[in-house]
């Protein structure tokens, strides 16, 4: 097979869709993969060093041109609708629930689209999203306590306190692959740290494995509100299958800043 790996175009995305370790497989199981040029040097890998290991670097037409399947890692953006085509396979995260646009442009090619947030495996586990709401749960608090300084436009709260002084409210809504990455996280800042789910198994097993440093409470609207209420971080972690995230709060309620809304 033709592998295609185009540059990633959308504003501030730095990641490529293929690492030297893949490249290499890839190239060992007898497929030519095409690479546009530089595609990988915000990642840290340069054009000499794809070609080292077996891939021949291209222009972006040839990359989305030649290819019988391109691997991305963003959604196509309106400006490569125009590269989409019967004949070619896309493989890429794609999150179809916020983008009527690319949704009708994907059908309108007829190309084969296949979402890297949809591979499950027989257990119900999603493997290609799951590292990625790891990445998602602890930037979600390292950037949300980073807003709580002052000089970032907050309060002036010190997620772990100081003597005589209390520590932050951290308020976490879903306790899956984001939520837990998430209280990880604030928790080894020495936080307050609440976790809300509506899975009783999937609270049961947060509390053995925090070991008691972590409150944990049932999801519903009441509780929602009274948490955003005292919160100083509010970190909205839901997946809701095939559809975008919900907003967990408004803001209105008492929060003091909310981050993260991301993928189980």
């Amino acid at each position: 097979m033709i592998i295609g790996v185009p540059r990633e175009i959308k504003d501030g995305e730095k990641r490529v869709a293929i690492a030297l370790p893949g490249l290499d497989a890839l190239v060992r199981a007898g497929h030519t993969v095409l690479i546009e040029q530089n595609a990988g040097v915000a990642s840290g890998i340069s054009d000499e060093d794809y070609s080292a290991h077996g891939a021949r670097m291209v222009s972006a037409d040839a990359a989305w041109g030649e290819a019988e399947m391109v691997v991305k890692v963003k959604e196509p953006l309106p400006e490569e609708y125009e590269r989409l085509r019967s004949d070619l396979t896309l493989f890429t995260y794609l999150h179809l629930a916020s983008s009527r646009e690319l949704t009708e442009a994907l059908l309108e090619s007829g190309i084969t689209a296949l979402a890297y947030e949809t591979v499950q495996t027989a257990d119900g586990h999603l493997p290609l999203l799951e590292p990625m709401s790891q990445v998602a749960g602890k930037l979600a608090t390292q950037v949300g306590v980073r807003c709580l300084e002052s000089t970032w436009g907050g309060r002036g709260v010190l997620a772990g306190g100081v003597t005589g002084v209390a520590p932050a409210e951290i308020v976490i809504i879903g306790a899956g692959t984001v939520g837990s990455s998430a209280a990880q996280v604030a928790v080894g800042l020495g936080a307050q740290v609440t976790l809300l789910d509506i899975n009783a198994r999937r609270l049961r097993y947060m509390d053995e494995i925090s070991k008691g440093r972590l409150i944990t409470l049932f999801s519903n609207p009441y509780t929602v509100a009274r948490c955003a209420s005292y919160a100083d971080l509010l970190i909205g972690a839901v997946l809701v299958p095939g559809a975008s995230c919900p907003a967990s709060c408004d803001g209105r309620d008492g929060a003091r800043h909310e981050v993260g809304r991301g993928h189980r």
